[in-house]
Order: C-alpha cells, then structure tokens, then sequence
C-alpha cells in the first residue's frame, strides 16, 4: 500500500494495513538530522514521513534568517530571539498598528508571485506525488493574519467593538488563503491545510460566538469553494489548544482533519470518543513534554497508547502536535519512528 493510499483511507474513516505517520522539525532538529541521515531527497520521508507538506504565505515568515530583525513579505518586522536550546522568531512591529486607515491602503502579498511555493509544489507533486499524501498548506490564514498584521491586543477589541476596519482586515487577509489554495489544487495536492491558533490550553481566545459570527463563514466560504473546485480534496485545520467547542461547528462546514489535537490541552482518547467518527485526528504526540525530555521507552509506551486509544476505525494520523522542537533528543524522533512502525499495524493491538 502506497502512503497515499494509506493517508486517504484514515481520513475516510477505515483501517488501511498501518496507522499513517508524519513529523516535521525545527531547523535545530532539521541540521541535526540532516547530519546523520544524509537523506538523498525529502528528509521526512527518509525517516518514515507517509506526507509531504509544502508551506506558502505568513507559515514561512517563522522561517529564521541571519539578521537580528527581519521584514516578511507582509511587511511584518519579526526578531531572531536565543535561548539556551536553539532560537525562535517572535513579531517586533505590526504594519497595521495605529491608524486604521492603513488597514484599507494595506496590499496583500500575491500568491500568484510565490514562485517559490510554486516551484517547490511542482517538485514535490512531480518526485513524490505518486506515492506521498501531498499537502498544500497556508496557515495563519485569517484571524493569526489580522492580529499578526494589527497587534492581538488592539485586533480583540476591534472585533470587540464591532469596527467596520476589523471586518475589511478579516476580508482583505483570507484572500492570499483562499487564492493559495486554489493554486495548490490546480498544482495536484492531496490537501489543503489552513489554520489559525483560536485557543489556549485550558479554552478559546475568544467567545465560540465572535467565533462563529467572524471566522466561521469565511472557513465556510474557503472549503466550499475548494471543495467546488476539486471535490476530492481534503482539507485541514490546525489550531494549538482547547478547541473543542466550535469543533462540531468546522465539523458542519466541511472539515475532514483537524490538527495537532495538542494533548496537553484535549485528551486524545476522550477526543476520539466524542468527535472521532466525524473528523481525522492528526497529531496527539505531546511535545511540551515526553518528546523532550522523556526517554526513548517512554516515547515508545506513549505512541502505543496513543495508537491503542485512537487508531481502531481508522481516522487517525500519527504525529508529534507541533514541530519536534529543539530540546529533543535524535534518539527520541527516532523512538517515535520506530514505534509507529511497530504498534501501527492494523488491527490493532491492545
């Protein structure tokens, strides 16, 4: 059975001959990797990735650069900030900050014009397409947009106060998505992956009805137009944290996978019980805690569980809930790997 094949029958809900897998890395972990594996080709799926992902618009500007501060294509100003383990990026000036009459003079990045993405997709379509699930993917998409672009503070009262700018942001901003994702599906992904992180561990960031009123319909809008587009495709949702209270709502506008189901926020067996029939989970492997700094067995015990508790029926894909940051030990990605291939197959074990 082919990755593609085995990814498709998950996300129809039945058991293919083993539990899809896939992880992705911080640059830390990528270098470290790179170093021993020496992969000729995708370094995921040297490792034993079933998925090919490829990322287009404000994903790519956490992508670190050799200058304290940078400026994305958005006009965002982002720092490189170190701590004892590697670095991260973190925003240092919002473009659309102060007066809202920036917000209508404001130009969206062309996704036309990312001819990188569009080169990578090609490539990625033309060595793997056959085998691997491929995904397009444009995360960030409209509300991580807005407060990226606005500032979160000042973006929550604007919608808070029902500003008419704060509406023509949410317009403006799920564009470059949108358009993105039809140019991903003419290109030949399997997937189309947006997101945006609406919650904290413990609940949403915002009410689940300024949820609905705001968010909700322009998802709608997006999914059934790719769906119109491409009946085929699958779509993806990814947001960190407690999401379950607008969970059956993506549900109902056609959501096939949410993504990363982080666990130390949702639990992944009580998730299944509630949501699984309806819905792909993708993710489940914490990584605030046992991929960092628990051992190989402990890795081990923990994929089998999460295997044991979410895989029968299929539904589930296998993968850490956030990249494999970079306090992680090699010889915990590759407990990780290595578990998934053994506990994985179907049926599954207890």
């Amino acid at each position: 059975m082919t990755s593609k094949e085995r990814v498709l029958m998950a996300i129809n809900h039945e058991e293919p001959d083993r539990v899809p897998v896939c992880a992705t890395y911080v640059p830390e972990i990528e270098d470290k990797l790179m170093a021993k594996y020496h992969p000729d080709g995708d370094l995921g799926v040297a490792l034993g990735n079933d998925m090919v992902k490829i990322a287009s618009g404000l994903e790519n500007s956490f992508y670190y650069k050799p200058d304290p501060e940078y400026l994305c294509p958005y006009g965002i100003t982002w720092k490189n900030i170190s701590n004892e383990t590697g670095h991260f990026t973190e925003i240092h000036k919002h473009p659309l900050a102060g007066d809202e009459q920036k917000i209508y003079d404001y130009t969206m990045p062309d996704p036309a014009k990312a001819t990188d993405v569009i080169d990578a997709t090609k490539a990625a379509v033309a060595a793997y397409g056959k085998e691997k699930w491929i995904i397009g993917s444009c995360q960030c998409s409209v509300f991580e947009a807005a407060w990226y672009l606005r500032g979160l503070d000042t973006f929550m009262m604007d919608l808070a106060m029902e500003e008419d700018y704060a509406i023509a942001l949410l317009d403006k901003v799920m564009q470059y998505p949108l358009q993105m994702g039809h140019q991903f599906i003419d290109l030949g992904v399997d997937m189309v992956w947006l997101g945006d992180d609406i919650a904290t561990q413990q609940n949403m960031m915002m009410s689940p009805d300024m949820w609905r009123e705001h968010f909700k319909p322009r998802y709608a809008q997006m999914f059934a137009e790719f769906k119109k587009h491409n009946p085929n495709i699958k779509l993806c949702y990814h947001s960190c944290g407690n999401l379950q209270a607008v969970v059956d709502d993506l549900v109902e506008i056609g959501l096939d996978v949410l993504n990363p189901i982080q666990p130390m926020a949702m639990n992944p067996a009580e998730f299944k019980k509630r949501f699984g029939k309806n819905i792909t989970m993708y993710g489940t492997m914490d990584v605030q805690q046992i991929m960092p700094f628990g051992t190989p067995a402990d890795v081990r015990r923990e994929v089998k569980q999460l295997i044991t508790d979410c895989a029968p029926g299929g539904g589930f894909i296998l993968s850490p809930a956030h990249h494999i940051q970079s306090d992680t030990s090699v010889e915990n990605i590759e407990a990780f790997y290595q578990a998934a291939r053994d506990f994985g197959a179907y049926p599954i074990i207890k």
